[in-house]
């Protein structure tokens, strides 16, 4: 926490009604236990868990491994292309009440097609909700994201469900258990979904080193870069971001509750800004990690590590770094300048 810092609270309504964009979300993260549990019953499904209290209990972990475990069971009460697009309208009702008014979201497909889920009940339900949102104000974008735990092959074996549904699906992405799969492991997969015209991004740097993220940019060619944290070790690194205007998509309560970051007072985003790099702020796992985007915002905003001016320049980031049209982040950055010229 800054010195002498006093609270601003006038910060809490100028985050609320700041117009924003969402750039790492997975949307199996913002699976809430209430909707868990009715999903589960829905689908008749037994929880090893007694009550939405003893779920939310669960949710007490410390780092990415132990958080993927409940992550991915939590994911098998998602059978339908009904489950998905309540699951999806859950998160664009809770984005829209936070002012976001564009999400880039992620989905895991393989987490689901490896139950025998078929990927058609994953991307229309999804696509659906997105439809859907407009009414909310709010535009979506949907990234196929790959799991690095898995082979390249099981990666190119989820790009080819994909194919038929391209007209639905903005980029790809790498995500899950980070160290130990380097994003090399799966150069010739995004190279494939490069030709295939879909944006390119992934995770690194946030467990695994600044190497990883080298990696991503150098190997993968990737268009954005999520988490990236770590890449603040390396000041070649830095630069050659800087140099690149490649956007990172951080996610605060995330980096802490993973204890990526051990005390939230030295997250690192005061000095991303400070350097020129373009970081955003993003949610990741909402339901798991204690918060929505505005949460993530208010939880530097409250500890004097960001303050107003820094909101907007998070805010205008998250527009220029997101996949949409020239013309759209034009109308979304006059409406986060219309606002901050009215507060």
């Amino acid at each position: 926490m800054k010195e002498d810092y006093v609270p601003d609270t006038s910060l809490d309504a100028f985050v609320a009604g700041l117009p924003k964009a969402e750039l790492h979300l997975h949307i199996e993260g913002s699976l809430e236990p209430e909707l868990m549990f009715d999903l589960a019953q829905r689908n008749g499904i037994d929880l090893p868990y007694a009550s939405i209290e003893a779920l939310r209990a669960a949710y007490d972990f410390s780092n990415l491994q132990d958080f993927l475990d409940i992550y991915y069971q939590g994911a098998n009460v998602l059978r339908t292309e009904e489950d998905f697009y309540d699951l999806a309208m859950a998160y664009f009702k809770r984005a829209a009440a936070d002012n976001v008014r564009h999400a880039e979201i992620f989905f895991d497909p393989q987490t689901h097609t490896d139950r025998g889920i078929p990927y058609a009940y994953v991307i229309e339900g999804l696509n659906r909700a997105a439809k859907d949102a407009e009414a909310l104000g709010l535009s979506v974008s949907l990234i196929h994201s790959f799991l690095r735990h898995l082979s390249e092959e099981a990666a190119f074996e989820s790009l080819a469900m994909a194919v038929p549904y391209l007209d639905k699906i903005i980029g790809v992405g790498l995500d899950s258990s980070e160290v130990g799969h380097p994003p090399s492991k799966f150069t010739n997969v995004f190279a494939k979904a490069r030709e295939l015209g879909l944006k390119l991004c992934a995770h690194a740097g946030e467990e695994g080193p600044p190497a990883y993220v080298y990696e991503a940019l150098d190997i993968l060619h990737i268009d954005r870069i999520d988490h990236g944290n770590r890449s603040l070790e390396d000041p070649v690194l830095v630069a050659h971001i800087v140099r690149e205007g490649m956007t990172l998509t951080v996610c605060p309560l995330s980096n802490h509750k993973l204890c990526v970051v051990k005390d939230l007072n030295d997250h690192p985003i005061p000095d991303m800004l400070a350097k020129g790099l373009r970081a955003t702020i993003n949610s990741d796992d909402p339901a798991y990690f204690g918060g929505y985007v505005n949460d993530n915002f208010l939880s530097l905003t409250r500890c004097g590590l960001i303050d107003r001016e820094d909101c907007l320049t998070l805010a205008r980031n998250s527009i220029t770094g997101s996949f949409l049209s020239e013309e759209r982040k034009t109308a979304l950055i006059a409406e986060i300048e219309a606002f901050a010229a009215e507060h």
